[in-house]
Formats: structure tokens, C-alpha cells, sequence
């Protein structure tokens, strides 16, 4: 598969290496467009997981940052955001296929082993994955979401965090959000991208006009909160042995501090809570200490070759 990959790179006329170019990625039925960069390098794989509303144009300038660096960096449009990986049934979202569909893309770019990077949603799926197959990640960088257990107990005995999580109730709404959010010409979506750069918003709003992309993407929210089933295997995660940290703006608007200074009790292995003066979405707020932060865990755990 990756021998495939390099060779479309090849044939559209694109240089592997700092620049970041998008690929197809076959999952079973599905297909996943991918941001890459730095594949011709011979560091480890890098695989960074978004979060909502937002695609992998999030990780531009980390990915250029990360491969000049000599890794290989993978960012997918993840399943709901590639318009050709957007199934109908809720019950698609569930966070284990999701989880599932991590491991099969860093397959499919021959990374056995990789470190791993997520925000908001994308930090969901990344504690999922981490606690699952702890032997594939090698690092681990949490942004905004703290360990899921401890969101979890946040969230029942918190009184922050409950009032900050009051969105979620009408995120899983049929119809009416969707509605909202595309209503004005996606001026509501619009709004939550007040840190976002034009260029960013343009890109963003190219996947989230596609056909059924609000609607599968707020098929997260539907498929994994609110069953005990579900919230079970959400909140329930156990302790983590791996090398990891967990990057959090005091003035995040959905997630608290609770959740967030919580998360050490589940951390076994090396681990590191930095707490940032800035809100939700910090790549665009602080990247600079973001990306610090993020380049040093892995050159700090980067294999020897």
C-alpha cells in the first residue's frame, strides 16, 4: 500500500518531504483522504487525529514542522470528513471502529509503531487507542481532552463541567443541528472558526458543504454519548503506561480544569500536564508552545534507527 501511495504522489507531480500533500487511503469500503508529509524520511511515523469542526488542515504547519524535522507525518480527514468514508448507520461512529480505523491507516503506511497526537474528538479516539494497543503508540499527546475516565467523573460530579458540556444534548438532536450549523451560509460554523486563518476557513468549509459531512460528523456525538453502553466504554478506560502528556487552555469553553488535573491518577508512565493561557482550540492560539511542547515528547522517545 505505501509503495502505491508514493508512487500517486509521484505521478500528480508532488515532492515527498516538507511539503504537505493529500492522498487516498483504502480502508476496506472505505476511503480516507490523508494529509502526508515527509514519507521519503526516514524517522519514525507520526499520525495526528482532529477534532470537531475541524479537518486535518488543523495540522498544516506541525506536519512541515514535524517532517523537517526527519519524521513522517500522517494527518487523515477521519471517518464522517472524507467524502468517500461516510456511512449512513449511526452505529459506523462508534469510537471502537473509529479507534479501528487509526490503526488501519498508520497499516497502511507501513508504521508498526508511531507516535501519536489528537485534539478534542481526535484526543477521544487517540485515549482509546493509546489504552488498546499501548504497544503500537510510542508517544502519546492529548490537546484539551483529558483521560476519558476522568472526563467522565468531571462530568457527573462537576458543576464547571456539566454546564460546559450542556452543547452535547443538542449536538445529538436529529436534524436540528445540521440545520443550525449550515443555516446563513455556514455562518455558525463560521463563528466557531474565530481563531482560523481564511485560507483555513476555505478549506474547512470544503469538506463540511460536502454532501452529508454535518450530518456524519455529529454522528459522533450520537453514536458514543448518552447509552450506558456506550458512555461505559467511553468513560471506563484504564490506567496508561504510555509515554504522554496532556495539553490544556485554562480557558477552554467544553472542557474544565477537574477533568484535566484528574487525569494524572491514570497515568503510569512517563507523563506531563501543561497548562496553557489559552482556550479550545490551541493549535491557533498557542502554537508556538503547542508545537514545542509536541516536538519534544517525541524527539525525547524518537527510535533509535
Amino acid at each position: 500500500m505505501i509503495k502505491r501511495i508514493i508512487t500517486l504522489l509521484l505521478s500528480i507531480g508532488l515532492i515527498l518531504g516538507k511539503e504537505v500533500s493529500i492522498v487516498e487511503v483504502n480502508v476496506g469500503k472505505l476511503i480516507f483522504n490523508c494529509r502526508t508529509s515527509g514519507l521519503s524520511n526516514n524517522g519514525d511515523g507520526i499520525i495526528l487525529l482532529h477534532g470537531w469542526p475541524e479537518t486535518s488542515h488543523m495540522w498544516v504547519d506541525l506536519m512541515e514542522l514535524l517532517s523537517d524535522k526527519g519524521f513522517r507525518v500522517v494527518a487523515p480527514d477521519q471517518r464522517g470528513y472524507s467524502p468517500q468514508a461516510r456511512p449512513n448507520n449511526i452505529n459506523e461512529y462508534k469510537i471502537e471502529k473509529i479507534v479501528q480505523d487509526v490503526f488501519s491507516i498508520a497499516d497502511s503506511f507501513d508504521f508498526k509503531q508511531f507516535h501519536l497526537i489528537g485534539h478534542d474528538w481526535g484526543a477521544s479516539i487517540g485515549w482509546a487507542s493509546t489504552y488498546t494497543k499501548p504497544e503500537r503508540i510510542i508517544t502519546w499527546t492529548a490537546m484539551s481532552v483529558p483521560h476519558l475516565s476522568a472526563f467522565g467523573q468531571a462530568l457527573q460530579s462537576d458543576k464547571d463541567q456539566k454546564k460546559k458540556s450542556r452543547y452535547i444534548s443538542f449536538f445529538k438532536l436529529p436534524f436540528i443541528p445540521e440545520l443550525y450549523f449550515s443555516i446563513s451560509d455556514y455562518k455558525n460554523l463560521k463563528n466557531i472558526w474565530n481563531k482560523s486563518s481564511d485560507e483555513q476557513i476555505d478549506a474547512y468549509l470544503h469538506v463540511f458543504k460536502g454532501e452529508g459531512a454535518l450530518k456524519a460528523s455529529l454522528n459522533w456525538y450520537r453514536a458514543n454519548i448518552g447509552s450506558k453502553s456506550n458512555n461505559k466504554k467511553i468513560n471506563e478506560l484504564g490506567n496508561i503506561y504510555t509515554p504522554s502528556q496532556l495539553i490544556w487552555g485554562n480557558k477552554d469553553m467544553a472542557l474544565g480544569r477537574r477533568g484535566a488535573e484528574m487525569t494524572g491518577k491514570y497515568m503510569k508512565g512517563k507523563y506531563q500536564f501543561i497548562e496553557l493561557d489559552a482556550g479550545h482550540w490551541l493549535i491557533q492560539d498557542d502554537y508556538s508552545n503547542v508545537s514545542t511542547s509536541i516536538v519534544n515528547i517525541i524527539e525525547q522517545h524518537a527510535i533509535k534507527k
